[in-house]
């Protein structure tokens, strides 16, 4: 509840990049999340390099928040990169954060449908699957992720849905990063699961240096909300988007308010 009115607080971030030198420097910041929000939601690259020692050090960071607030996560590149993204994604279970890889759940009313995502590239630029096996096995990987969030978009009968992933689905928030590593950073193909489904607001991370916001061609809004482009555009506020949601369906586009943090809200 917020001044008596029946709303839910969503707090998004991602690219936390934990290493096992992050003891104590990320519990602050959950514990400020755990006071604002009533779900955190967190957008992959959650450790530096997917070692198990690192995802220790992360659930311990998280205990204090992950007991007092739901926590909502998908995996990143990063956390792939060891080969131990089963253990990373089992103690960090563990820790009561709930990984989604194609999945959705409920939480406070609220559905969220996550995947981590895959590159390919934006609009006229889309990678398609022509040519040599290699590319033709990259394309095929986006078009499964994105198969993924239609499954699990399809699932929620929520008012609100909320798309948690790690790559970006639109070509708008990954704007600021160098053109040339556009096709790594995200794929129009995970757009279109977006706006068939009508979805409230979609959150990702993975672009250090791209835009904060953007929308879906149908108007559904996008945010960046890896942690460095957050403390960049937003200086002065803490480092995570705010979303608040009331508990019917949205009837007017999201708007940002001047509250510290940054905030979001559904009129």
């Amino acid at each position: 509840m917020e001044n008596g009115r029946n709303v839910t607080r969503l707090a998004a971030l991602g690219d936390l990049h934990c290493t096992e030198a992050s003891h104590g420097l990320l519990q602050p910041l959950f514990s400020q999340i755990a006071e604002s929000a009533d779900v955190m939601v967190l957008c992959g690259d959650l450790t530096d390099h997917g070692l198990i020692a690192q995802a220790q050090t992360l659930a311990k960071e998280l205990s204090t928040a992950a007991h007092k607030i739901p926590t909502v996560a998908v995996m990143g590149n990063h956390d792939y990169e060891s080969g131990h993204a089963a253990e990373v994604r089992q103690i960090l279970s563990d820790a009561g954060v709930t990984i989604l890889d194609g999945d959705a759940c409920e939480v406070r009313g609220i559905g969220f449908a996550g995947v981590k995502g895959f590159g390919g590239g934006f609009g006229r630029g889309t990678l398609s699957a022509f040519g040599e096996p290699a590319v033709k096995a990259f394309v095929h990987e986006c078009i499964e992720e994105s198969l993924k969030l239609e499954t699990a978009l399809q699932r929620l009968r929520t008012p609100h849905r909320i798309a948690v992933l790690h790559y970006s689905p639109v070509r708008d928030t990954v704007d600021g990063e160098p053109c040339e590593i556009y096709p790594y950073l995200g794929c129009s193909r995970l757009e279109e699961p977006l706006n068939r489904f009508q979805v409230t607001a979609a959150l990702h991370g993975h672009a250090h240096r791209g835009a904060a916001e953007g929308k879906t061609a149908a108007g559904v809004p996008v945010y960046n909300v890896s942690l460095p482009v957050m403390r960049t555009n937003y200086p002065g506020k803490p480092p995570f988007r705010l979303l608040t949601l009331p508990a019917v369906a949205p009837t007017a586009p999201l708007a940002t308010s001047d509250e510290k943090p940054v905030e979001t809200k559904v009129q």
